[in-house]
């Protein structure tokens, strides 16, 4: 069923990615987990650790073990790798396999360890770390082999991750701990300060999804938003729409910005001109985000495009780089 018991792993702040070369995506759930507070026992795992966010009763936690790309609860992201290998393989096929995962390169070596030894012990016999940036690069299919110069932007939940990759390598890279979640902050803090509306994650992320653009629209979309009235406490709810929330959410956006210049500042003029032929690939679930690629072609002036399922585009690349492993050798960034 799978081949050679090799997988890829993309191990997100907000979601975690199974692969495999023949298969494709195996599982895509969310990097959250459901916690009894008496016995520190896992309940609930992804999806249904997710709806409860924000909801549990008391002597129930639920929470996301994985922040901006590393690990925040070592045990409780064991746990979750365990759980999730195990619903793909429904058997003990995963023990003794080999993975390559992704891994963010503006992590420490403390935080890098942590993730290996995180993956090592839920049972898999080798693994490989591979820049996120790079993998994205794969699963596009851009050609990383050649001499000429690709860049990519990977914005996830956490972090984003721009790199300019030639020769099978990366030439120049950057990390930002900004992503989707700094995003639903944004949002968060906004409605707070403006409206005196406290909302939660979820709702937060729910007016991203429905209403959430980089910028100004002709025709701005609505949504209603419910919360609770940061002064008298009782429950509110408000109509908002798109260009309140393009005000909102322009902080982080623009930290992305000055990352892409900062790369494109630092890369050799020889691999310059070939982003100025090929464009910027962009990808991540915050690729999503209505006209964020627009924002960043009109703010750097060159051609930014987003990818093929950019959510799964960097899962795709783990599970494809296993074949190139060797060549791809000097990017494994596995602690010593």
């Amino acid at each position: 069923m799978f081949s050679n018991n090799k997988f890829g792993l993309d191990f997100g702040t907000s979601n975690s990615l199974i692969s495999s070369i023949n298969k494709g995506v195996l599982l895509n759930e969310p990097s959250v987990v459901a916690i009894s507070v008496d016995d520190k026992s896992i309940l609930s795992v992804g999806v249904e650790a997710k709806e409860m966010l924000g909801k549990t009763p008391e002597g129930i936690i639920s929470k996301k073990p994985i922040r901006s790309g590393a690990i925040a609860n070592y045990k409780i992201s064991e746990s979750m790798i365990k759980y999730f290998f195990s619903k793909v393989g429904k058997s003990n096929i995963f023990f003794g396999s080999q993975v390559v995962a992704n891994i963010s390169s503006g992590l420490t070596s403390v935080e890098k360890r942590a993730i290996y030894e995180a993956i090592i012990n839920s049972g898999i016999k080798k693994v490989y770390l591979v820049p996120e940036a790079l993998l994205t690069a794969i699963g596009a299919n851009l050609p990383i082999g050649t001499s000429s110069g690709n860049m990519v932007i990977n914005i996830g939940g956490g972090t984003a991750e721009l790199a300019v990759i030639s020769l099978n390598g990366i030439v120049i890279s950057d990390s930002i701990r900004v992503g989707g979640d700094s995003i639903n902050d944004a949002i968060i803090n906004h409605l707070k300060r403006h409206e005196g509306l406290v909302i939660g994650d979820q709702m937060a992320e729910k007016i991203k999804i429905d209403i959430g653009s980089a910028l100004p629209l002709k025709a701005p979309l609505e949504t209603e938003v419910k919360g609770r009235d940061a002064i008298t406490g009782m429950p509110r709810s408000i109509n908002i729409d798109t260009n309140r929330i393009v005000e909102a959410i322009k902080n982080p956006l623009n930290l992305i910005i000055q990352s892409t210049r900062y790369v494109l500042e630092k890369t050799p003029p020889e691999l310059s001109s070939d982003i100025i032929d090929r464009g910027i690939l962009l990808s991540g679930g915050t690729a999503l985000l209505r006209n964020i690629d627009t924002l960043l072609t009109r703010a750097i002036g060159i051609p930014t495009y987003i990818s093929d399922e950019p959510m799964l585009t960097a899962a795709k690349g783990a599970a494809e780089s296993i074949k190139y492993i060797d060549i791809l050798s000097k990017n494994i960034k596995n602690p010593n």
